[in-house]
């Protein structure tokens, strides 16, 4: 379901940049941000004790703008690579994400992963560059890029900033809560991708034409990525950040089997293939739970020598006598 709704952001940029001409990434993404705000934020304003939306700026309002610059920089810098590199170049490239993700996941939420883990990323790994292969052999790698060096980089670093925004977003929903991830997320990343907004994209906006078509496709992007931002913590936390971002390699997939139909691309059995090798890459993965490592022991030493137990039962007798002296 979320490699679906990335489909539709996918699909609805695209009809936007090729039938329109309309390619304004950051007022896209700044629509989502504003929906976040006004749903999660609000909630978050609305609530009373340690969750209350002001305790947590005057706790953590630094960690949040990182937190949303990270966001707001990755979703940015994936799209705007299409420009300068090939599309090849970005599904390739894009994957650099996942072993960041593992990393990350290791020193910063203790995860240990075991030897299928490895394989099955490994599996996935090759369903994507067949999955490329495909692309090319249907005649789909037309754009050479103008700096393929610059694009490259750029998606690197979008990969890996979506890596920081993922651990971080597990951590927040495991250890905190879903509406606190999305509602500062909501705030922080509307103020960051509005600024930015206003900076490198008040041109192309002006020179938009509106009329209800165009004002449907962005309405139709922005609820897909409402529904991906708002989902996603519910998956990550049962699974894990890396599971999430091996199932949603089949997004590309879906975009590819849309375009068929919508803008004429060539059929490849390849495509078929590509995706029965990223599901089962998939399905390895999550057939065996990784483990979470203890972190080091603290140097505090313990309350008490007596034990959990024995302490239970001390307490019991002590409110019996207390009950009895009472009488």
């Amino acid at each position: 379901m979320l490699s679906l709704c990335i489909c539709g952001t996918a699909i609805t940029s695209q009809y936007l940049a090729e039938r329109y001409k309309v390619n304004t990434p950051m007022l896209q993404s700044f629509i989502n941000y504003c929906l976040l705000f006004l749903i999660y934020t609000m909630m978050l304003a609305f609530r009373s004790g340690s969750d209350n939306l002001l305790v947590i700026l005057k706790r953590k309002w630094w960690k949040y703008i990182l937190l949303g610059l990270a966001d707001v920089e990755a979703n940015y810098m994936i799209v705007r690579a299409y420009q300068y590199t090939t599309l090849t170049s970005v599904q390739l490239l894009d994957c650099f994400g996942i072993p960041v993700l593992m990393a990350l996941s290791w020193f910063i939420l203790y995860a240990r992963y075991r030897v299928i883990h490895f394989i099955a990323v490994a599996v996935c790994l090759l369903g994507v560059g067949t999955m490329v292969g495909a692309d090319i052999l249907a005649g789909r790698e037309d754009n050479s890029g103008s700096d393929v060096l610059i694009g490259d980089i750029l998606v690197l670093l979008g990969a890996s900033l979506y890596a920081i925004s993922n651990v971080c977003e597990e951590y927040i929903v495991k250890k905190l809560s879903r509406q606190e991830f999305l509602g500062m997320v909501g705030l922080f990343g509307t103020i960051i991708s509005g600024i930015q907004l206003l900076i490198v994209e008040y041109k192309d906006i002006a020179s938009i034409h509106w009329d209800w078509k165009i004002a449907l496709l962005f309405v139709a992007f922005a609820l897909c990525m409402f529904c991906l931002y708002s989902f996603m913590p519910l998956v990550i936390k049962v699974t894990s950040a890396t599971s999430v971002n091996l199932g949603i390699l089949t997004a590309d997939l879906y975009s590819l089997f849309v375009g068929l139909f919508l803008f004429g691309y060539k059929f490849s059995g390849l495509y078929i293939l590509s995706f029965t090798v990223i599901m089962v890459g998939f399905i390895l993965y999550c057939s065996t739970p990784t483990r979470t490592a203890e972190p080091a022991e603290s140097s505090v030493p313990p309350v008490t020598s007596i034990g959990i137990d024995n302490l239970g039962m001390k307490l019991e007798e002590n409110l019996q006598e207390t009950h009895s002296a009472v009488l």
